[in-house]
C-alpha cells in the first residue's frame, strides 16, 4: 500500500511565498513522475507542475517563472516552491505520483490528501 502525505499549505499575503511538500511511503519500487495539481472552487483540477524521473519539468503558464518543482528520489518526496503568489493561486493543491509498486511491479497513480493554499490580504 502506498500513501502520499502533503504538508506546507496555509494563508499567505499576495506577493508571499509557500513551499508544499509531499512524501510517499509504502511499497514503492520506483517513481516515474511526480506532479502538483490544483483545484479552485467551481473549477476543474488543473496541472500546476510536473517532474519526471529523469528530471524534466513542465509548468502551467500560470506558474512559469514563479513556481519551482523539485523531487528527492531518496526521500520519495516532491516539493513545490511558490513565489510571488497571487489571489488567483488560491486553491486546494494536490500532489500526484505515478509509481511502481514493489509488491506487484504495476504502475499506478496516487494522490495526496490536498492542501489548502489561500492568498489574501
Amino acid at each position: 500500500q502506498v500513501q502520499l502525505v502533503e504538508s506546507g499549505g496555509g494563508l499567505v499575503h499576495p506577493g508571499g511565498s509557500l513551499t508544499l511538500s509531499c512524501a510517499a511511503s509504502g511499497s514503492i519500487f520506483s517513481i516515474n513522475a511526480m506532479g502538483w495539481y490544483r483545484q479552485a472552487p467551481g473549477k476543474q483540477r488543473e496541472l500546476v507542475a510536473l517532474i519526471t524521473s529523469g528530471g524534466s519539468t513542465t509548468y502551467a503558464d500560470s506558474g512559469k517563472g514563479r513556481f519551482t518543482i523539485s523531487g528527492d528520489k531518496v526521500k520519495n518526496t516532491v516539493y513545490l516552491q511558490m513565489n510571488s503568489l497571487k489571489p488567483e493561486d488560491t486553491a486546494v493543491y494536490y500532489c500526484n505520483m505515478v509509481l511502481q509498486s514493489s509488491r506487484t511491479r504495476l504502475f499506478n497513480s496516487y494522490w495526496g490528501q490536498g492542501s489548502q493554499v489561500t492568498v489574501s490580504s
